[in-house]
């Protein structure tokens, strides 16, 4: 499956954020967008899952255009940088709504020490983080939309959530953003790079440095 975002216009009180924007991502590889502060990054996903509305914008699934929101018409799941999961359900629940597996989260995360049956509004920001991520990526959806995915996890989780985005990839499109660029470009295999509005597909990761978003030494690769 090919997802592609096309033609965005995006302005808010009069500022053009997004303008020249394309986007192509597939089942089988990560796509990831990179770019400073306030690029456009966040609502680019948001505006691919349907909850925020650009100007002008055309996305298209195996070259048809889809006219109404990706999470009326397919199964998609988003993870953005805000809770996800309510605050009154029990941790169980939250699994049981996703349709996941609790005993598969364990072996995988056998360290955490995560109640199944304390209410979600209990765990600490990680815990709470490391769950939702964890539920977009495993419940049943053919495109996963993650949003600062790496924020708030403890370092030795990330390496494991890092396996598991790529053991989904083969079944599912993944499209992510995180400020984290290392962790970005380690997971990826397709970049994009948010810059004055428009996207630049990163064919060599010393662009990166040509287009000012990281300095000369920030990363070996």
């Amino acid at each position: 499956m090919i997802l592609e975002l096309d033609n965005v216009e995006l302005s808010f009180k009069n500022k053009q954020v997004l303008n020249g924007i394309y986007l192509k991502a597939e089942t089988g590889k990560i796509t990831s967008i990179l770019g400073s502060n306030g690029s456009g990054k966040s609502c680019l996903l948001h505006i691919l899952f349907g909850s925020l509305k650009a100007k002008y914008s055309s996305i298209r699934l195996d070259k048809k255009t889809i006219l109404k929101p990706l999470y009326l018409k397919h199964k998609i799941a988003f993870l953005p940088q805000h809770y996800l999961t309510p605050n009154q359900i029990k941790v169980f629940s939250a699994f049981k709504l996703f349709q996941v597996d609790w005993d598969e989260f364990i072996l995988n995360f056998p360290r955490n020490k995560i109640d199944k049956s304390k209410k979600i509004q209990t765990l600490s920001g990680g815990e709470r983080r490391l769950l939702e991520i964890y539920l977009v990526l495993k419940k049943e959806a053919h495109i996963v939309l993650l949003d600062e995915p790496f924020n708030g996890i403890e370092p030795f989780y990330i390496e494991k959530i890092k396996t598991i985005i790529n053991e989904e990839k083969h079944k599912k499109i993944i499209l992510l953003t995180d400020h984290r660029y290392m962790e970005v470009i380690d997971v990826s295999d397709t970049i994009y790079l948010i810059k004055n509005g428009c996207s630049k597909l990163i064919n060599n990761l010393k662009e990166l440095e040509d287009y000012s978003y990281l300095n000369s030494g920030n990363f070996v690769k």
